[in-house]
């Protein structure tokens, strides 16, 4: 006979019914170290640290027998190794996080169709409506943390609450703690029901918030407030009068555990970029020139991936001193070509004083609309090697000019191009198929998997072990 919840039989209710709407935030442990160790497992209970292992790299994750040294993510390599000079560094792979992340997202989608990526090693999933199928909320963020860990062999922390504010600071609350004596686990899930969310939020630091960089700490740390409590006793009138509306507005909500933004699946990409820290710093403009051309190539194959195309570009230039440079364009038509992409990032690298020397250089598309709303910008080799075209209208700065029918069979030749050299690649590997304008460059880049955090610490290999 089922229990009428009097019985002897009956099963007591678990109190995270209470959270509705019903949000779980789910953050990988260590993803990138974790994976490094997954696929070397002989590296297991040793500090492992990714990222750039150069003297000009970043990290990008560390195992917590790393951080209880002290080792933490953006912080610099050469700092990583004066407090863990015992640690193993690699290289991070980026395209092989991609792929177990993908894999990730897909066991979030067997339990909601609701889920936000952020990143690739977070997301918010919306479990609202699928209690019948899944039990209280507390009950689906321990069947999703258990799933990840049986089907990927990798750790998480969840965060339980009514919304995604509560639900992201209650995962950080659900992590393990680095010590020197060992990985301490945590709880692995944290609900903080609706009674007590302003006794979890309360005593946090500010910066907890969403919005609080160190500017906005330092402002408020002026005006005596250090924790999210101190600033919900602050009059709404100051933060506006000290902030503005809107961002004080958006304060004093947030540390009254008020936040209404939906969890919104599939949110659509705003850029697609590329960017690259070099080992040393590059002043000839050919050869910036080249690295960019480079670049395009790898945004325009992503762009492609995803079925868009970009209709402004932007190159970012970092100095020695870590000044940074940006230069624009928009047009009323989209590219998708890495041809397209370099001819304008060149054009626009050519506005930039390059004499101080370039320390990190990156080129990106914005504006994205899908491939096929209309047309694009084509490049034309057969035009003294350097004329590009647009089959939308004329663009005169960067020597384009309107030839409707020759451009329209230009963006078809490219696009037929393009396809082939992703097909080869997709095959082959990401140097199978270069610009001629990289030849003399590619051994120096085959080895090289990614520079997103900095150059590796030898051209020769591919990571370094301590």
């Amino acid at each position: 006979m089922p229990a009428d919840g009097h019985g002897p039989d009956a099963v007591a209710p678990d109190p995270s019914d209470a959270v509705v709407p019903a949000v779980l935030h789910v953050d990988m442990d260590a993803f990138f170290a974790s994976v490094e160790v997954l696929d070397r497992p002989e590296l297991a209970g040793r500090p492992v640290i990714v990222g750039g292992t150069g003297v000009r790299g970043v990290v990008a994750s560390a195992t917590y027998e790393a951080r209880a040294f002290g080792v933490g993510s953006a912080m610099p390599t050469i700092r990583a190794r004066q407090l863990c000079p015992h640690a193993v560094f690699l290289d991070g792979r980026h395209s092989r996080y991609a792929e177990m992340s993908a894999a990730l997202h897909r066991v979030f989608e067997r339990f909601t169709p609701l889920v936000e990526p952020i990143g690739l090693d977070e997301a918010f999933l919306d479990v609202t409506g699928a209690r019948r199928l899944l039990g209280s909320p507390r009950a689906a963020a321990v069947a999703v943390r258990q799933a990840v860990h049986d089907e990927l062999s990798l750790e998480c922390s969840v965060g339980v609450g009514r919304s995604k504010l509560i639900a992201k600071l209650a995962s950080r609350a659900a992590k393990p703690v680095a010590e020197r004596s060992g990985r301490r686990p945590g709880p692995g899930v944290r609900v903080v029901l609706p009674a007590d969310e302003m006794e979890f939020l309360h005593p946090l630091p500010i910066e907890s918030l969403w919005g609080v960089g160190p500017a906005t700490a330092r402002r408020l740390h002026d005006l005596g407030v250090r924790t999210v409590g101190e600033l919900s006793a602050l009059p709404v009138e100051t933060m506006v009068r000290r902030f503005g509306r809107a961002h004080g507005l958006h304060l004093a909500s947030l540390a009254r555990a008020e936040d209404d933004s939906p969890v919104v699946p599939d949110r659509p990409t705003k850029s697609i970029g590329h960017e690259e820290t070099f080992r040393h710093d590059l002043f000839d403009p050919g050869e910036l020139a080249a690295q960019l051309t480079r670049m395009a190539e790898s945004v325009a194959s992503q762009l492609r991936r995803s079925g868009l195309v970009g209709r402004s570009v932007t190159v970012k230039v970092r100095y020695p001193d870590f000044s940074t440079v940006s230069r624009s364009h928009t047009f009323s038509f989209g590219a998708d070509t890495g041809a397209a992409l370099a001819a304008v990032g060149v054009a626009l690298l050519g506005a930039v004083d390059l004499s101080p020397g370039v320390r990190l250089l990156g080129i990106s598309a914005s504006g994205l609309q899908p491939a096929d709303a209309g047309q694009q910008l084509c490049f034309d080799f057969a035009a003294g090697g350097g004329g590009a075209t647009s089959s939308g209208g004329p663009a005169a700065d960067f020597g384009l000019a309107e030839r409707s029918a020759e451009a329209a069979r230009l963006q078809a030749s490219w696009q037929e191009i393009s396809a082939v050299a992703d097909a080869i690649r997709e095959r082959f590997g990401r140097s199978s198929v270069s610009p001629v304008s990289r030849i003399d460059h590619e051994e120096a880049d085959r080895r090289r998997e990614d520079a997103r955090w900095g150059p590796s610490g030898d051209p020769g290999r591919g990571g370094t072990g301590g």
